[in-house]
């Protein structure tokens, strides 16, 4: 389903002009005894496609309900544009959200679904038309203006969902996990259309979900969250290549971390290390590593072939396991290494990331 909202009122001349910013202070959002927002901060640029990424429960859709209005914010201070809405109801924030259910009027016509929030409005037929043509044609849909929602496909109809809110011209879109209904093939093609679509009308779009590629994928920045909180905020790069954290460096993909005594005696820093398995290459037992690279000896325990790549877990004398990836497009099936195998795990230091 969508939440629509009419146009904002108007700002006072002192007020900052309408840009699509989103500001939060100090954001708290409690339940009774349980804190779910803890002391949030966060700064989202006007134009910026941000996802809030983080496990069930840690608080990403409550930051997005609170700026909805959906749920009132317990303390702390919510700004867009400039302006404060802290305590602002939803209808009159210029924000709209897209859900995961979609809901469209199964009686009306697609143009008549998109055009829905228009006529609540009360603007003219003859207006209301040309912008339903245009948002249908943002979203490459306007050939199925004349069909009913049961026939498109699921695809289809989120994009019809997410026209239904453009429609309105938010300086804000508000997406809580909109792709997560959709399968797998379906969601990808979705995600890069998503990213189009934003670039083309240039608004804020502000995106909840738990799918690491996804977060990647769609994101000029991610925001992870945990227990409440924004463990750390950065490019897509920035939080896979130099996760800053430990709980970052296991939820956004693999990671082989390794710290205390040991990453001491390779490496003289007793910090955690972050290795990706992709950074991670195998060699034979007896390969010598190449000036200031890092190793471990170990065997293979475990070979799983993903398609675009094999993974090894190799069983170190370290006492600790490791996980190792070979693209396929660079070895053959010949050069698979199996079970039992004898190994060395080599990565440089400069593709490990130090967690504080």
């Amino acid at each position: 389903m969508i939440a629509t909202a009419p146009a904002a009122p108007a700002a006072s001349p002192d007020a900052a002009r309408p840009d699509g910013t989103v500001t939060l202070r100090g954001v708290t959002k409690a339940f009774g005894e349980f804190t779910a927002v803890r002391e949030l901060d966060l700064d989202v640029a006007s134009g910026e496609f941000l996802s809030m990424l983080g496990p069930s429960g840690s608080g990403k859709t409550t930051v997005l309900r609170m700026i909805a209005g959906f749920e009132d914010v317990t303390r702390g201070s919510i700004h867009l544009s400039g302006v404060d809405v802290t305590r602002t109801p939803p209808h009159a924030r210029p924000v709209n959200t897209v859900f995961q259910d979609y809901a469209l009027f199964p009686h009306l016509t697609i143009a008549d679904n998109v055009g829905y929030g228009l006529r609540v409005r009360g603007e003219g037929k003859s207006a209301r038309a040309a912008r339903v043509h245009t948002a249908l044609e943002q979203v490459r849909l306007d050939h199925v203006a004349d069909r009913l929602p049961h026939q498109l496909s699921g695809g289809q109809r989120q994009r019809i969902a997410l026209a239904r809110a453009l429609i309105l011209r938010p300086q804000v879109l508000l997406l809580d996990e909109p792709l997560g209904a959709l399968d797998k093939q379906l969601r990808e093609q979705m995600q890069i259309e998503l990213k189009q679509i934003q670039r083309e009308v240039g608004i804020t779009f502000i995106f909840v979900t738990h799918d690491q590629e996804e977060a990647l994928t769609l994101s000029d920045r991610v925001a992870v969250f945990n227990g409440g909180r924004i463990e750390q905020i950065g490019t897509a790069r920035d939080v896979y290549e130099r996760p800053q954290t430990e709980f970052v460096a296991r939820f956004l993909g693999l990671s082989n971390l390794i710290g205390g005594d040991l990453a001491e005696s390779l490496t003289g820093d007793r910090r955690t290390m972050s290795v990706r398995p992709e950074r991670m290459r195998l060699t034979g037992a007896d390969a010598p590593a190449a000036t200031g690279e890092v190793s471990l000896a170990g065997t293979v325990s475990e070979v799983v072939y993903t398609g675009p790549a094999t993974r090894y877990l190799v069983s170190t004398e370290a006492g600790i396991d490791l996980i190792a990836e070979r693209p396929n497009s660079r070895h053959s099936a010949e050069d698979d290494l199996g079970r039992g195998h004898r190994v060395r795990a080599v990565w440089s230091p400069d593709h490990a990331a130090r967690l504080p």
